[in-house]
C-alpha cells in the first residue's frame, strides 16, 4: 500500500477510534477501516460466553462461574466488556471494561473473528 492511501486510511479511522502512536501494518489498517465502514451492523449487537472452574482456597474447593458479555457500543465505536463472577459460596462482582484503542479492537476481532 502506498503512503497516501494508508495516510488516507488512518485519517478515516482517526475519526472514530483513537489510533494515535499506534502503528499499524497495511492489513490491519484495511482491517480497522473495513470496520468502521461496517460499524453500524455492529453497533447494539452483543455475545456472551461463559466458563466455569473449580478452584481452591484456605476453605477448600469452591466452584467459580464467570459469564463475559462483550456489546458493540451505540454511542461510539468500540466495545464494552462486562464480566460477572460468581463464586458457589455466594461471592459475586462484576468488572466493566471498554475497549476504543485500535489496538484493543484489532484484538478483540482477531480471538472472535
Amino acid at each position: 500500500m502506498d503512503r497516501g492511501r494508508k495516510k488516507r486510511l488512518r485519517d478515516k479511522i482517526l475519526q472514530s477510534i483513537d489510533i494515535t502512536s499506534t502503528r499499524l501494518s497495511d492489513d490491519e489498517a484495511q482491517e480497522l477501516s473495513d470496520f468502521v465502514d461496517d460499524y453500524d451492523s455492529y453497533a447494539g449487537t452483543s455475545t456472551t460466553r461463559e466458563r466455569s472452574w473449580k478452584d481452591w482456597s484456605s476453605d477448600g474447593y469452591y466452584r467459580r462461574t464467570e459469564t463475559t458479555t462483550d456489546t458493540f457500543m451505540e454511542d461510539g465505536v468500540g466495545i464494552r466488556r462486562e464480566t460477572h463472577v460468581h463464586d458457589d459460596d455466594g461471592t459475586e462482582w462484576t468488572d466493566i471494561d471498554e475497549i476504543t484503542d485500535g489496538r484493543g479492537i484489532l484484538k478483540w476481532l482477531r480471538e472472535h473473528g
